[in-house]
């Protein structure tokens, strides 16, 4: 009977692991029920339009993510005065962002989108996750980078964990935004 019961706190043991573990690891593949998408334009690092399979133009906004401002407006200048950084840094470092997004969405390329709890923001724009066709997750490649920062607004917070993890690791390693 102890033996019964060593074996059973093991099992769970190794569960609670492999649990915690799977909450914390980089997914690998592209989840089941997102849908696909051919990239039209990018508009700046987390924003970019594309078609989907009926044919339909969504304007994405990647969630999850903020990058800088590309142009001087309100919010490149408040980002400039919590930052302590000039208004002309915030938009090098938007312009920065968005030709990285430009560079990695090409025009008429095939991406996934993941969507959360809220499908639009106020903006009409679609909130999601965007697979690349390699199973890696868009949005945390942007942060990894070091061209956006963490932005998550409950209640889309899937993969928040996994997004502070890839601004850890810009951060340690001084990439874009930290580098300043």
């Amino acid at each position: 009977m102890r033996a019964i019961w060593h074996l059973l706190a093991v099992l769970a043991l190794a569960t609670l692991f492999a649990c915690s573990r799977g909450q914390s690891q980089r997914p690998t593949s592209i989840p089941p029920g997102a849908i696909e998408c051919k990239v039209v334009k990018v508009f700046d690092g987390d924003t970019f339009a594309c078609t989907t399979a009926s044919q339909q133009e969504v304007k994405v906004r990647m969630l999850g993510i903020d990058t800088p401002e590309s142009s001087a407006n309100r919010k490149a200048h408040r980002d400039a005065e919590r930052q302590g950084v000039s208004v002309d840094e915030i938009i090098r470092l938007g312009k920065m962002s968005a030709e990285f997004t430009k560079n990695t969405l090409k025009p008429g390329m095939r991406v996934f989108l993941e969507q959360d709890v809220q499908p639009v923001d106020k903006y009409g724009r679609m909130l999601a996750y965007v697979w690349l066709e390699n199973g890696r997750m868009l949005n945390e490649i942007i942060i990894e980078e070091g061209y956006a920062q963490v932005l998550t607004i409950p209640p889309n917070v899937k993969y928040q964990e996994l997004l502070l993890e890839a601004q850890r690791r810009a951060r340690d390693s001084k990439k874009g935004l930290w580098g300043l």
